[in-house]
């Protein structure tokens, strides 16, 4: 069965972007973003909110087109609908069984693209495998909480910790359900 894993990139204080979707504090270079590109390399499935996915619309990213060309994806929304979707992009209902379905079928773990709000419904319902967070050097106050308005706690299991030059560190965690 295919593992979702939570890739992204934090404050210390637990946020994935400031006020206004700003991630402008983030460290956008180095060994560490090179490892992070290379890490979203070995995935062939993302999944993501229609947020995260609309948030990409401020880089250049047309609608209906994939953020990640060598990925397949899958864009949990209600309200998201495209004129001339690529055939790698797929709008889904918010639905467990719909998840469950992708982590059967052949192919890579499946890559969570951030989305504090989505990847707290995904917690909630016990479905993220691995977090990989980026922890970035970086205090921002507000923001976008890493697992939105989630209340559940878990405990973790450290599974790797490498770090780079700026600070940056990337850990990688097992969820204990």
């Amino acid at each position: 069965m295919r593992k979702i894993t939570y890739y992204v990139a934090i404050s210390i204080d637990g946020f994935i972007s400031g006020p206004d979707d700003d991630i402008s504090g983030f460290v956008q270079e180095g060994d560490g973003v090179d490892q992070y590109r290379r890490d979203l390399a070995e995935f062939d499935t993302v999944i993501m909110g229609r947020k995260t996915y609309e948030f990409g619309y401020k880089y250049g990213l047309q609608p209906g087109q994939p953020g990640y060309p060598h990925m397949k994806h899958y864009l949990f929304s209600k309200s998201l609908k495209f004129d001339h979707p690529s055939d790698q992009v797929m709008v889904c209902p918010l639905d467990v069984n719909i998840i469950k379905e992708l982590q059967q079928q052949e192919g890579t773990d499946i890559y969570l693209c951030g989305g504090g709000e989505f990847a707290g419904w995904l917690l909630e319902n016990e479905l993220i495998d691995v977090l990989k967070v980026k922890l970035n050097p970086l205090i921002l106050g507000q923001g976008v909480p890493l697992f939105g308005a989630s209340t559940k706690s878990f405990k973790l299991t450290l599974m790797e910790s490498e770090q780079f030059e700026g600070g940056l560190q990337i850990m990688t965690y097992q969820i204990e359900y």
